[in-house]
């Protein structure tokens, strides 16, 4: 059993601190890298159930997650140090983020009663949008196009840490073109508030669906709502088929008129009437943040969280 203070893999000098969440498929732990002359290094583990190891295809998801993200380096994207097994155990080796959820932080919000102030929804967005544009166009050692599409973007999966720093994680369903991943016209995966109409619909995806998923979260900040309050995936196809959603103004007075055609864009249903890239969708949300005044930054964001989260002490992580 996995405890607080074990040796967890003594080869590698790994050193269980704590338990930070647990999930169906495995558990997060904080730990230390230990080496030489003292030398210590806060890290994540993500381990994978002993039980779920004999599933050959949870097991490919997991390492095929490790695989993909190996070579993704961005601030805006949690990086991964090595995948490993010690026993029955196979864990990822990942960089800690000290801060909280998206969705953690929307609920902070609800409990204050209070929302979010656009900037900072604007500003955690065209974040996540930078690491999905770097992510989409990443390519292997060799110049290959590896056609990387998260499907998976969720204010669970959006991270922001102490200072202001946002972070996607979890590409555990993510595809790419050089991976052999289930078929999605036969496998439908991900969070279904947050699906794609083409991923609902397994007609197929590629980075446009993620733009969409991108939008939906945008929207939810903005508004409080979201577009797709569903728990069956029918319950999505059919509210798909009466898809017309309220310009985020309309729903909440405080968002300006000028942000509704961005937001409304990356919601296209037709993926060819959205953004044309990640990057499209940054650039018009930072001309709205930063055109003519001084917007939002990460600094400003880390000041936010701290009145959200005085709780939390910056310095101390264990």
């Amino acid at each position: 059993m996995l405890e607080e203070g074990n040796s967890f893999h003594s080869a590698n000098r790994l050193r269980i601190v704590k338990k930070i969440a647990q999930g169906g498929m495995g558990s997060i732990f904080l730990a230390a890298q230990d080496g030489e002359e003292g030398f210590s290094k806060i890290v994540a583990l993500k381990v994978i159930n002993a039980e779920h190891t004999s599933n050959p295809h949870n097991l490919k998801l997991f390492i095929d997650e490790a695989k993909l993200v190996a070579d993704l380096v961005h601030q805006s994207i949690v990086q991964v140090y090595n995948l490993s097994r010690w026993g029955d155990h196979y864990y990822i080796q990942m960089e800690y983020i000290h801060g909280k959820n998206l969705k953690e932080i929307m609920k902070r919000h609800a409990e204050l009663n209070v929302r979010m102030p656009v900037e900072m929804c604007t500003f955690i967005i065209s974040r996540v949008c930078r690491g999905l544009h770097y992510a989409h166009i990443k390519r292997d050692p060799t110049g290959r196009h590896l056609g990387i599409v998260h499907r998976d973007i969720t204010p669970t999966n959006i991270l922001v840490d102490v200072n202001g720093i946002v972070k996607i994680t979890d590409f555990g369903i993510a595809k790419a073109l050089t991976m052999g991943i289930p078929d999605e016209r036969k496998v439908v995966m991900g969070k279904l508030p947050y699906m794609s109409p083409e991923q609902a619909m397994a007609v197929g995806t590629d980075f446009r669906s993620d733009i969409f998923s991108t939008g939906l979260v945008l929207y939810e900040l903005l508004t409080g709502m979201k577009l797709f309050p569903v728990v069956e995936r029918k319950e999505l196809l059919e509210a798909i088929k009466k898809y017309a959603p309220k310009a985020p103004s309309a729903v909440n007075q405080r968002v300006p008129k000028e942000l509704d055609p961005i937001v409304m864009r990356a919601l296209e249903l037709d993926p060819a009437r959205r953004f044309t890239s990640a990057m499209d969708f940054f650039v018009e949300l930072e001309k709205y943040m930063y055109s003519d005044k001084y917007g939002p930054t990460n600094e400003k964001l880390g000041v936010y969280f701290h009145r959200l989260f005085p709780e939390i002490d910056k310095n101390k992580i264990i």
